[in-house]
């Protein structure tokens, strides 16, 4: 008879382990969450409803990098560059910040020059109209860091748009820019005196392509871009390129792009590595 009467305990309260259900482990049985799939790290009410979330909403990013290019315009000597840089991000939800600049070593015949490039500050906001469908709004300031002879040392902004649609593993995108360039015109005298008008102008630039996650880590991705050149004299700058993003860890990550020139106002050849850590 104790036997029997320990089954029926056991099956008791086995049924009612069984009958208490909390998928997210909020504490709250799925009967009475009004919240489900709550974060594990959340801190929620008798509803099962977030109060609190531990895990902060701010997030960094700091990225440093080379490059290197070479070009042989039709108009100038062959010239190697190499560069160093380093970006700055900060993030909160879909809101974020981005600081950058570069430094760079030309090298040519009969010709050398170094310094910092422009540095960019701007910043994003990111919102998601379908499942499926991302769009990004940037706006941002050229920091006049770079010195040249040519009297183009004032402040530049550009404002953007970016979209990205993804289903499963595959990844389409494009992007659209426009950068209002307030440098002076400038007459330029040469060893022989005679005189050439630079003129600026306003730029836009395009780009788009397809990529696809071939992993957890892994992301590669193709498109073509193209940009007008801040002179008004020199051809659409165009180009194909390849990227790919490679996931360390939860922090450390990993950049590698190659462009080609296809237009005879861009750079033949354009390769680069980044390292990031994200926290």
């Amino acid at each position: 008879m104790k036997i029997v009467l320990n089954i029926l305990l056991l099956g008791l309260f086995a049924s009612s382990l069984f009958a208490y259900v909390d998928s997210d482990m909020d504490g709250v049985e799925d009967a009475k969450d009004r919240c489900p799939n709550t974060s594990f790290s959340d801190l929620v009410d008798i509803n099962g409803c977030t109060k609190k979330a531990l895990v902060s909403p701010h997030h960094y990013d700091i990225i440093f990098g080379a490059s290197y290019s070479s070009s042989d315009y039709l108009t100038l000597n062959a010239t190697d560059t190499l560069s160093t840089n380093v970006q700055v991000d900060y993030y909160y939800k879909n809101f974020s910040l981005q600081a950058s600049t570069a430094y760079f070593t030309t090298e040519g015949s009969g010709f050398s020059d170094s310094g910092l490039y422009d540095s960019f500050i701007g910043a994003s906001y990111q919102f998601r109209p379908t499942q499926n469908l991302v769009l990004r709004l940037g706006a941002g300031a050229l920091l006049p860091t770079y010195s040249s002879s040519l009297d183009n040392n004032n402040m530049d902004y550009t404002g953007s748009l970016n979209l990205s649609y993804s289903l499963d593993k595959v990844n389409l995108f494009g992007g659209y820019s426009y950068t209002i360039i307030n440098d002076d015109d400038v007459n330029v005298v040469d060893v022989d005196g005679n005189t050439t008008a630079i003129f600026y102008q306003n730029t836009q630039a395009y780009s788009f392509g397809a990529g696809v996650y071939a992993s957890q880590k892994l992301y590669v991705s193709a498109a073509y871009n193209s940009v007008n050149s801040v002179y008004e004299t020199v051809e659409e700058i165009t180009t194909a390129s390849v990227y790919g993003y490679y996931s360390i860890d939860k922090h450390w990550f990993s950049t590698l792009s190659y462009a080609y020139g296809l237009s005879t106002s861009a750079s033949d050849h354009y390769a680069s590595i980044r390292f990031g850590y994200f926290f």
